[in-house]
């Protein structure tokens, strides 16, 4: 059974739409007292834990992670199991400059990390399922006009087989996997990347995931950000991460928009 919607239930559903209209809405007034505002045209959406049920066994990955690194002469108190794999890394691009070692040396020591998670990555792409309601709300909002993309930490091969398990790849116009950008979320440089590609300003986009780093990422570029609930960080993580919104439903999402975009043009 479905859990009942945070935007049906939350006593400030009205101050969602209202915040979502304000965010995402360019305006100005024309000469007969309107005011125009641009419609939401895209939603940029997480993978794992958003579309996905997040099952990547990362304390495992993580702890692999620390065990490599010790045999590469890391100090093992230098990470924790607390952190995730791309955090260990900006440690280890610190340490590695900072006793002169050249990028070249960083860039394969990162690339044998990946490695270690994508097998992991691939492990959980094989046992995965779709967050319940989430096809329906990809149909939907496809049947809006409204363009879709993923930006991921995944690996692109690891994305690529979910896509192609569940047949999702003609719903989104743009993946940004970590493989695309240099730097992933929550630096906004990953969620400026996947704009760029649909060609959107930050006005016109939603971004939807269930942690903290895509949320943010959006509040980063001003972009609204939707938390959901239905995954792994809790509502207070996801609102003290910037989240403007939350839902607990995937199907909430095309609720949210359609009222926002009902707004695009009222009487000033």
């Amino acid at each position: 059974m479905t859990p009942p919607s945070l935007l049906d239930a939350h006593p400030h559903t009205t101050n969602y739409i209202s915040k979502l209209t304000q965010s995402n809405a360019q305006t100005h007034h024309t000469s007969t007292g309107e005011t125009n505002m641009t419609p939401i045209k895209a939603i940029v959406f997480n993978l794992d834990g958003t579309i996905t049920n997040f099952n990547l066994d990362y304390k495992t990955a993580r702890a692999e992670t620390i065990q490599y690194l010790t045999t590469q002469g890391f100090p093992r108190s230098l990470f924790t199991i607390n952190e995730s794999v791309f955090e260990m890394l900006k440690k280890v691009e610190i340490s590695m400059k900072n006793t002169g070692k050249n990028k070249k040396q960083f860039t394969k020591l990162k690339q044998n990390i990946l490695t270690i998670l994508e097998k992991y990555e691939i492990q959980s792409a094989k046992s995965t399922t779709l967050i319940p309601g989430i096809l329906e709300t990809l149909k939907t909002l496809k049947q809006m006009k409204l363009k879709l993309a993923l930006f991921t930490v995944n690996s692109k091969k690891s994305t690529n087989y979910i896509l192609d398990t569940f047949h999702l790849k003609n719903f989104f116009d743009a993946v940004v996997t970590r493989d695309s950008v240099p730097t992933v979320k929550p630096n906004p440089e990953h969620l400026e990347t996947t704009l760029k590609k649909l060609k959107i300003k930050p006005t016109e986009a939603i971004v939807v995931g269930d942690s903290t780093s895509d949320m943010k990422s959006a509040q980063e570029l001003h972009v609204f950000s939707v938390g959901v609930t239905y995954s792994v960080s809790t509502p207070e993580e996801l609102t003290r991460a910037g989240a403007n919104c939350l839902i607990s439903s995937p199907t909430d999402l095309v609720k949210l928009i359609e009222e926002s975009n009902k707004h695009k043009t009222k009487p000033s």
